[in-house]
C-alpha cells in the first residue's frame, strides 16, 4: 500500500514563492506517475502538473510559466516550486501517485492561500 507524505503550503501574499513536497513511501519500481491536484473552493478539483517516469512535466494552462515540477526518481518524491502565487491559487493542494496496472493514490491535501 502506498502512502503519500506532502509538506510545504501556508499563507502567502500574492507574488510570492512557495514549494510543495510529496513522497511516495511504499512504493514499487513499475512505471509510474506523480503529481499535484488542487481544489478550490467552490470548484472541482483539477490536475495542475504531473510526471511520468522517464517523461517531462507537464502543466495546466493556469500554472505554466510560473510552477515547476520536479522529481527525483530514485526517492519517488516531486517537488512543486510555486512562483509568482495569485490569489486564484488558493486550494488544497493533493499529490497524486499512480502505477501503470496499479493503483492510483491522493494524499490528505496541504492547503494554500494566497493573499491578495
Amino acid at each position: 500500500h502506498v502512502q503519500l507524505v506532502e509538506s510545504g503550503g501556508g499563507l502567502v501574499q500574492a507574488g510570492a514563492s512557495l514549494t510543495l513536497s510529496c513522497t511516495a513511501n511504499g512504493s514499487g519500481n513499475r512505471l509510474s506517475g506523480m503529481g499535484w491536484y488542487r481544489e478550490a473552493p467552490g470548484k472541482q478539483r483539477e490536475k495542475v502538473a504531473q510526471i511520468i517516469s522517464g517523461g517531462a512535466p507537464t502543466y495546466a494552462d493556469a500554472v505554466k510559466g510560473r510552477f515547476t515540477l520536479s522529481r527525483e526518481n530514485a526517492q519517488n518524491t516531486i517537488h512543486l516550486q510555486m512562483n509568482s502565487l495569485k490569489p486564484e491559487d488558493t486550494a488544497v493542494y493533493y499529490c497524486n501517485y499512480f502505477e501503470a496496472g496499479g493503483g492510483d493514490y491522493y494524499g490528505k491535501g496541504t492547503l494554500v492561500t494566497v493573499s491578495s
